[in-house]
């Protein structure tokens, strides 16, 4: 088709944000902080490379999770802890923060709850900010690696990848058949992964991730949570996600228990008020 003679009027037109985030409820980090500050480990988690692990998180407990070998990207699914079609929505957070998650950002659940299922507390790669080609770290614009695109694209049969990963690790945690836990695994939070969309054609890219032994993110648990993390295949996801080939290296969750007395007074978010009359 022939360009329009106002097409550089029509793309001159400044863009609007399409959910201003200033009323949204603030956390209050300052009190989550200092929970932390004084809290007891009660338990971890070590996910082997190329596999995933479950863990469960009360609460007002924070969750940790750390790189302790090597570079390595790791997918991250969260559900409720007693209704798993309560579950992170990677799409509501993209649009309430942006395509990465940071510091005193969170992990919002879905329809018809869409409350903070986590509050991040510490990012060690807030560092990092936007890069030269547009990249930034913990996205939310990709989903999960996944064995039906790989088939698609090029026909193999690819079995530890992160969506079947999760699969197999919600399924041993819940005693259910792999058809059954399939349908709860959701797109992720890239946790670690460096990645953006090129300005030329618009395609999601990935890129090495900055991700060093020590760096860590930590949340704050606003309603008793079920976690599974993947150890992604593609390692720190500087060539390539779902593969036998490239280094991949364990994540660590751990999880820290505050003092009695260290949350007077905070409760969990309730879920959402809208009425859901849905107009009739």
């Amino acid at each position: 088709m022939p360009t329009p003679a106002d097409a550089d009027a029509r793309r001159a037109i400044a863009p609007v944000i399409c959910y201003p985030n200033d009323t949204l409820p603030v956390p209050d980090l300052a009190l989550y902080r200092a929970a932390r500050q004084g809290a007891e480990k009660t338990g971890e988690v070590l996910v082997p490379p190329r596999d995933a692990s479950v863990f469960r998180v009360p609460a007002g407990h924070v969750f940790r999770i750390s790189s302790v070998e090597g570079p390595q990207v790791g997918d991250l699914n969260l559900w409720n802890a007693h209704d798993l079609s309560e579950r992170f929505y990677s799409g509501k957070a993209r649009a309430l923060h942006g395509t990465h998650l940071t510091t005193g950002e969170r992990m919002w659940s879905s329809f018809p709850h869409l409350r903070p299922m986590a509050t991040i507390i510490e990012d060690t790669l807030e560092w990092y900010g936007i890069d030269q080609y547009g990249g930034s770290v913990h996205d939310v614009i990709g989903t999960r690696c996944d064995p039906y695109t790989g088939n698609l694209l090029s026909g193999t049969q690819y079995h530890h990848c992160c969506h079947s990963n999760l699969t197999r690790a919600l399924a041993d945690e819940m005693g259910m058949t792999l058809a059954e836990a399939e349908p709860h695994v959701h797109d992720v939070l890239n946790v670690f992964m460096c990645t953006g969309f090129t300005r030329d054609t618009g395609q999601y890219f990935m890129k090495a991730s900055p991700v060093r032994p020590g760096d860590h993110l930590e949340f704050f648990a606003e309603i008793d949570l079920l976690g599974a993390l993947s150890a992604c295949p593609g390692g720190d996801c500087s060539s390539e996600h779902s593969s036998d080939s490239a280094a991949c290296h364990p994540l660590l969750v751990e999880i820290f228990a505050p003092q009695a007395d260290a949350l007077a007074g905070w409760t969990p978010p309730p879920v959402n008020g809208y009425d859901r009359s849905h107009g009739r």
